[in-house]
């Protein structure tokens, strides 16, 4: 076990990391366009810089969860870190789009290690209550502050010394936290059993893969094309086989049994949901603003640092106002600021200005993630047992990494389908990308209102331990 004083040290050092993976994420946004001129990326294409990243740290987040229980957290969440960092390097010294995308999906290999082994480790270390969701609490709003510092810094340091350099920033942090886990973390296991279900992994992941896959390339083979419905079918196909495998096998990659807690998998459904909007909202308004509005890198991250620092306050509000209100009040409260933000938002317009068309949606859209980020995360670890810490935290964070990728990829395909209708029919191409966002921001409502109804409809209203015969039982191996 470890000391009181120690387990809030590693506790910092588990948020640094995850400060890094946010960080990340947060000034790739920001440096999309600079990305785009310099590697010779096309538009549909450049989302992959985003979804690579998404996909292979989605897909392989339910397999780094169970690796984290049965091998111990403390050894793959230092392979993890170790991977990212890496790849980190090779993401700057990347010379072409394929390159770029390839050194992203190892990036997003590391984190689908790093991540749920960091939060299990959380997890395990403080005692569920009021003490786990101030850890929780502490984790969603360093993720909130790396995206702050993301869309701050990431401006200067693209039009600095270049994009390369938002990849370079990883490498001392990843660096002085390969030194410290040693010394701060503690190992520890969920079960005996060293089998891993990569029939379940493999099935998972491609599933994913061709549904994103479906969705980025339907504008171009259209939406009832022999490519696009056999994708997607062949997508089902793979899911369902998923959940056939994971009936069978005696030590599964997402035991079933687990999502016989209503809250654990409203929780899901809704951080896909939640993921899919904020994620995509900010991809589609670092286009608008410097593709429209001619805002350089340095100028959109300063204005738009609104949003980030929004979600820290919504994050930090939220985690008192879960353990006071429930889940269900707090998460409601959130997807209605993600709705009013995407719907303000699709007001944008060609002539626009920061305080006229983007300001007010910046406003709403900060405390409306934060409040909903927290308030999925917590739900989504309710209940569970120290055994399926890891499995649990991957799952979570799965749902929020293939929200992200669906969403980026849903929000690219409804603008650049709108932008070619309207330049179909002779409109200025300013006119049509203006119109091809507006669409894409509107689709960001309807998610949201998805969200809301979903959250409506499964979380609980408290938010203190589960009751005994709603925590789910386990089964017997066959």
């Amino acid at each position: 076990m470890i000391t009181d004083s120690r387990r809030w040290q590693a506790l910092v050092l588990l948020c640094a990391t995850f400060f890094m993976v946010v960080l990340d994420t947060a000034i790739v946004v920001v440096a999309m366009p600079s990305i785009e001129a310099d590697l010779g990326f096309s538009t549909q294409d450049l989302q992959w810089v985003l979804s690579a990243y998404a996909l292979s740290y989605g897909g392989l987040l339910l397999l780094g969860g169970r690796a984290a229980d049965v091998l111990g957290r403390r050894r793959v969440f230092l392979l993890g870190l170790g991977l990212f960092t890496l790849a980190s390097l090779v993401c700057g010294l990347s010379w072409s789009p394929a390159t770029l995308i390839a050194a992203r999906a190892v990036q997003g290999t590391g984190a689908a290690l790093m991540t749920p082994a960091a939060l299990s480790i959380i997890t395990t270390t403080f005692p569920e209550g009021s003490e786990r969701n101030k850890a929780l609490g502490a984790w969603t709003a360093m993720g909130a502050i790396g995206g702050a510092a993301g869309w701050l810094i990431g401006g200067p340091l693209t039009d600095g010394p270049g994009w390369e350099w938002i990849f370079y920033l990883n490498l001392p942090i990843g660096l002085a936290g390969l030194l410290l886990s040693s010394v701060l973390l503690r190992d520890s296991r969920g079960g005996t059993t060293r089998r891993f279900d990569l029939a379940g992994a493999l099935t998972a992941t491609s599933s994913l893969v061709l549904l994103v896959y479906a969705i980025v390339t339907a504008p171009d083979a259209g939406w009832t094309s022999a490519q696009t419905v056999t994708t997607l079918a062949a997508s089902a196909v793979l899911m369902a086989g998923f959940v056939v495998v994971e009936s069978r096998v005696r030590q599964p990659l997402l035991p079933l049994r687990l999502l016989r807690s209503r809250t654990l998998s409203g929780a899901n459904v809704s951080m896909v949901l939640f993921s899919a909007t904020a994620t995509g909202l900010p991809f589609v308004l670092t286009l608008y603003a410097q593709q429209i509005l001619g805002y350089s890198a340095v100028r959109f991250g300063v204005t738009a640092v609104v949003f980030p620092l929004g979600a820290v306050v919504g994050a930090a509000v939220g985690q008192r106002l879960v353990l006071r209100f429930g889940f269900r009040p707090v998460a409601t409260a959130g997807f209605i600021l993600l709705g009013t933000s995407a719907f303000a938002l699709s007001r944008v317009s060609v002539d626009g200005t920061y305080f006229g068309d983007i300001f007010w949606g910046l406003i709403a859209l900060g405390p409306g993630v934060g409040l909903t980020f927290v308030t999925t995360s917590i739900a989504a670890l309710a209940g569970v047992g120290e055994r399926d810490a890891g499995i649990a935290s991957g799952l979570s964070n799965t749902t929020f990494q293939l929200g992200s990728a669906i969403g980026v990829a849903i929000v690219t395909t409804v603008a650049i389908t709108r932008t070619d209708e309207v330049l179909g029919i002779g409109a200025a191409p300013a006119v049509a990308l203006t119109e091809g966002f507006q669409a894409a921001f509107l689709t960001g409502t309807v998610l949201a209102a998805a969200g809301l109804l979903t959250a409506l409809l499964t979380l609980r209203r408290t938010a203190g331990r589960l009751e005994p015969d709603r925590i789910p039982t386990p089964v017997a191996a066959e």
